[in-house]
């Protein structure tokens, strides 16, 4: 089980990643210029709004240090193909979406590691395990950047051979997920049923939140109803995926399974899906009065 999660994990979050860079193409990174507003309110739902929630949630739900943790660092991980799609499905704002999982999920490299170690150090006082800010900021540029930069270099020179694999590359990165989300609870099924009437309300809560923040800070601030359900979902949906792999980074190769910090991830994996798709539903529902409206 060591090897599987200190091999395996991070490769397998390599090969997500890796799909996510063959979505991406040099013009989502520029889109940030031209579109400046819509990209900076989603950029601070994603890196402010979002943290500062699951702080607060994590506060009131009384969960333990380590899943505190652990919903500190969900937050922490944008939401990648998973929010991209599910952004398309509800009429949403695709560019802006895969601009914002473009340049987050970079950004994440720089941001995340001190996020955690504040984290830690917050809900573990001294019981907590030591925090390397550079080891940590390296796995994830191992991990996350250098896959995504080398699908956008491969979309990029090869676009028909990206054409023809990127169906089968986005399945098999979804059966991944779904591999990771039942490793990380089945290895923790004890601590998870007896966490679960805690952890199970604080993560539903916190998508609830995210998902109602971000469209409501959208519409604040005059965006377009198809920006706002983007920001709305992208400030909903997190990459499960890389959270459980930086639990397990945190935990180090000493544990034994899937930590207690990958809990909240893995439980979020789950529950996004029953809270975010009926408001999917709903955003592209609504799209259709807006287009009536529009003629």
């Amino acid at each position: 089980m060591g090897l599987l999660i200190s091999v395996g994990l991070p490769l397998a979050l390599a090969i997500i990643m890796l799909t996510l860079g063959l979505g991406l193409t040099l013009a989502d990174f520029k889109r940030v210029a031209i579109r400046p507003k819509a990209f900076g309110v989603g950029f601070i739902a994603q890196v402010i709004v979002v943290p500062i929630a699951a702080f607060g949630i994590a506060q009131l739900a009384g969960l333990s240090p380590e899943l505190s943790v652990g919903l500190m660092i969900l937050s922490l991980c944008p939401g990648g193909v998973t929010s991209n799609m599910m952004s398309k499905i509800a009429r949403g704002d695709v560019a802006l979406s895969v601009s914002l999982t473009a340049v987050v999920s970079l950004i994440t490299i720089f941001t995340v590691p001190f996020a955690i170690a504040f984290s830690v150090d917050h809900f573990m006082g001294s019981s907590a395990p030591p925090v390397d800010v550079t080891s940590i900021a390296i796995s994830m540029f191992l991990i996350t950047a250098v896959p995504v930069l080398i699908g956008v270099a491969v979309r990029h020179f090869a676009p028909g051979f990206v054409a023809n694999v990127e169906t089968v590359a986005t399945r098999f990165s979804f059966i991944l997920f779904v591999v990771i989300v039942v490793a990380a609870l089945a290895t923790n099924w004890t601590l998870f049923i007896s966490q679960l009437p805690k952890l199970g309300p604080a993560v539903i809560s916190l998508n609830i939140v995210l998902i109602i923040t971000g469209f409501v800070l959208a519409l604040v601030l005059g965006l377009s109803p198809q920006e706002r359900r983007t920001i709305a979902i992208e400030a909903g949906v997190q990459n499960s995926t890389v959270g459980i792999t930086l639990g397990a980074i945190l935990a180090g190769s000493g544990a034994a399974g899937f930590s207690a910090f990958a809990l909240p991830a893995a439980a979020y994996g789950l529950t996004m899906y029953v809270v975010t798709l009926p408001v999917v539903a709903w955003f592209r529902h609504a799209s259709r009065g807006e287009a009536l409206n529009d003629g």
